[in-house]
């Protein structure tokens, strides 16, 4: 009988600086989008934009669900590449 030699990575969290960089871009990501929506909803309750010192620009309810849900999947890309990614030519 043969036996195969073949190993592969099992992939998670803090394995590479890869992974751990990119766990840290999303959980940053996750805190401005959270923030965005948290911004827009109260300029909503007000009834005047609101104005986000990270962004800059007013946002009101639409504009800061928009922005918050765009980050929110910037830091879904980068939690799923953190998982699943591949060690690169360093390994």
């Amino acid at each position: 009988m043969t036996e195969a030699t073949n190993t592969s990575r099992e992939p998670g969290l803090q394995k590479t600086p890869f992974s751990i960089g990119s766990t840290v871009v999303a959980a940053i990501c996750t805190l401005i989008g959270v923030l965005m929506i948290w911004t827009g909803y109260q300029a909503a309750r007000a009834e005047e934009p609101a104005e986000l010192a990270v962004v800059g620009t007013e946002l009101n309810l639409v504009t800061g669900t928009a922005g918050g849900m765009f980050m929110l999947f910037v830091a879904l890309v980068a939690f799923v590449a953190a998982f699943y990614m591949e060690p690169g030519f360093d390994q």
